[in-house]
């Protein structure tokens, strides 16, 4: 996937409408602290379009960023901030729950999890919630670049036990870092992107 333009078209509150886009959708949901802005820089080649923040929870909106006039990736609500009162975090997941349920054009969601740690509840409530919405999450292991190769593959193993991942899941070790990762997550929204074409 060559990135050749990138803009932010929507952005969407708790009461907002959400769009009918025409292009399909490829959704990144995770925790505050998880390095979602970071994964989508890299995926979009922009060193800050979406802003990397010190402060957890940032991301209260759902953003659509149009890329090359043929796709959307859209950024969630990061979730599991500890910060926020709980009337918030309903309100962040009532508007997760709307986005998977009404938005035809989505395809896939990326679910990111930090390799170094084992899934929290959180993580695992969002796994299951994206399933009971009929989609498979490809798993993002994320700040691979923090431990050793060995380290990552057990950790792997890990995420897959602690979610219950199904058979089959797909998990990718990736590092906002040295970009590692990032081409197999091009490929996998390649794929989807030709089907689409097909279609």
């Amino acid at each position: 996937m060559k990135i050749k333009s990138v803009n932010l078209e929507t952005v969407c509150g708790i009461t907002s409408k959400l769009p009918n886009n025409a292009h399909p959708e490829f959704a990144f949901a995770g925790k505050s602290n998880v390095g979602k802005s970071s994964l989508i820089n890299a995926f979009m080649n922009r060193k800050s379009y979406a802003r990397v923040s010190q402060q957890p929870g940032k991301t209260q909106t759902i953003n659509y960023y149009n890329i090359n006039d043929e796709m959307y990736l859209v950024d969630l609500p990061g979730y599991g901030y500890a910060k926020v009162t709980e009337s918030v975090k309903v309100q962040w997941g009532k508007m997760i729950e709307r986005y998977l349920k009404k938005s035809p054009q989505l395809k896939v969601v990326f679910l990111l999890i930090d390799i170094r740690h084992e899934p929290s509840a959180n993580d695992k409530q969002m796994y299951d919630w994206i399933l009971a919405n009929g989609f498979e999450p490809i798993i993002i292991a994320t700040k691979s670049d923090k431990i050793s190769k060995g380290a990552a593959q057990k950790q792997v193993a890990l995420i897959r036990k602690t979610l219950k991942c199904v058979e089959g899941s797909t998990i990718i070790p990736f590092s906002a870092e040295n970009k590692s990762g990032l081409e197999d997550i091009y490929s996998i929204v390649d794929e989807y992107l030709s089907m689409n074409d097909e279609a």
